[in-house]
């Protein structure tokens, strides 16, 4: 790719794209996509540069499907050569898939794409000493935020420019650039008994809206508060989960809210359409035209237009979402919901950017309104600790008891176990902290009655 990426370069990605697309025979489809990614990444240390790295990669993917069956093949390179073999090879690869009668590339539904403002120059136009001086800049202020810190991790700067472009014989022909950069921090806090970690991060589209001293302070608050921390007794409470752990769950909720999920048999929500599952406080909605969500996208992985679902209202169950091969399946429309891992794999079907309907009080007013329950800060290993086809959970968590309405002791090395069915009906009470995450989803406060926690 040209130096540096702009979003003039998705022009070049549409030509490469086109060519491919036109060498289609008449009883073919074929879709062509192609990826320009350029990255830096520095890492600090004891005031030092412990690692610099920047990266450019570039790659095309190429589908075709032919009497129901479908081939795929990529190659990391657009080397004139490489696009062609990719081609050849997927047509080839073609031969050896099974039938699917709903096979099929998608077609334009005739949704206008939003507008979004994702490409920021600044990212590429930032010296490199820039980005040095604001890791450095991360480590002193985390380490000054409190004297009970010990010590950093790692503390880094990070940055990408994505262009990207899909072109298929049905129709399909949308291009996009995005940017990104952020800062993040893993800290040490230590008394005479413990050491503790905590993490903190900034993050934006453009380098002028990071802020070392909101990731250093967050970083510091994190690992500071866990110090002295004691398992809780085995019993039942009420839970406040924090905006990081919310939005967690909520991506784990979403991908049992997939099309394809549910034609395979993994969502223990398969047959509730129209039903209450949760909470008629619980208003969920997937929406990537909305520019504050770190994962907006105007195009899904197939090139259709995103759109806001409004998957849960008010408690009940409305919709599924598809990609083009799901929804025929399900005789339905596709959501604009195809997802796919840049351009080495086929679709999938995913929600994108999660959020729920914020409510009126702040953590601290749903903290208040408590006599004892515990607030979780930090759970670990939730995407393996839930079963898909049943819901149940069963995770290791961390975080602080509540007494007469204010945090009090932290506790650590306990298990929260319950089915995301129940929590998800069990909710009591949603804050209005909404706060977007460098996740599919956005965190907001939660107040969950009656959950197991198992501990000493």
């Amino acid at each position: 790719m040209p130096e540096p990426i702009d979003p003039a370069d998705t022009q070049r990605l549409l030509d490469i794209a086109d060519a491919v697309v036109g060498r289609a025979s008449s009883t073919e489809q074929v879709e062509a996509v192609v990826v320009a990614d350029r990255g830096c990444e520095v890492r600090v240390y004891d005031g030092e540069v412990e690692s610099l790295s920047s990266a450019d990669t570039a790659g095309i993917g190429v589908r075709v499907i032919d009497g129901g069956r479908q081939g795929f093949a990529w190659a990391g390179t657009l080397d004139p050569d490489a696009v062609e073999a990719v081609l050849a090879e997927a047509r080839d690869n073609l031969r050896f898939a099974s039938v699917d009668e709903y096979a099929g590339l998608a077609e334009p539904d005739g949704v206008v794409p939003a507008s979004l403002e994702l490409y920021r120059s600044e990212v590429a136009a930032m010296p490199t000493a820039d980005k040095v001086a604001l890791a450095l800049e991360l480590e002193r202020a985390t380490l000054a935020a409190d004297r009970r810190m010990t010590g950093i991790e790692s503390a880094e700067y990070a940055d990408s420019v994505v262009a990207a472009a899909v072109v298929s014989t049905t129709g399909i022909r949308a291009s996009s650039a995005e940017s990104a950069c952020w800062l993040s921090v893993y800290s040490l806090a230590g008394d005479a008994d413990t050491t503790q970690t905590g993490f903190g991060f900034s993050l934006g589209r453009h380098p002028g809206v990071l802020d070392p001293s909101v990731a250093a302070a967050d970083a510091a608050r994190r690992a500071t508060r866990m110090l002295g921390a004691v398992r809780p007794s085995t019993g039942r409470t009420t839970l406040v989960l924090d905006p990081w752990v919310t939005a967690q769950v909520l991506e784990v909720v979403g991908s049992m809210l997939s099309g394809e999920a549910v034609a395979k048999g993994r969502s223990p929500f398969a047959a509730r359409l129209g039903e209450s599952i949760a909470s008629p406080m619980v208003t969920l909605v997937d929406d990537p035209t909305n520019p504050d969500a770190f994962s907006a996208s105007a195009a899904d992985a197939e090139g259709i237009a995103t759109r806001r679902n409004a998957l849960i209202d008010e408690g009940v169950l409305k919709m599924f979402v598809h990609n083009a091969t799901s929804a025929r399946r399900a005789g339905v429309s596709t959501t604009g919901s195809a997802v796919r891992r840049g351009f080495r794999g086929v679709p999938g079907v995913g929600c994108q950017a999660l959020a729920l309907r914020p409510g009126t009080s702040s953590q601290a007013e749903l903290v208040g309104a408590l006599d004892d329950a515990i607030l979780i800060a930090d759970v670990a290993g939730l995407h393996s600790g839930v079963n898909p086809v049943s819901g149940d959970l069963s995770v290791g968590a961390e975080g602080l008891r509540i007494r007469d309405g204010a945090p009090a002791e932290p506790l650590r090395e306990f298990t929260i176990a319950s089915t995301l069915q129940r929590i998800l009906t069990d909710i009591e009470a949603v804050g209005n902290d909404l706060e977007w995450l460098p996740m599919g989803a956005a965190g907001v406060s939660l107040v969950v009655r009656d959950v197991t926690v198992s501990g000493e």
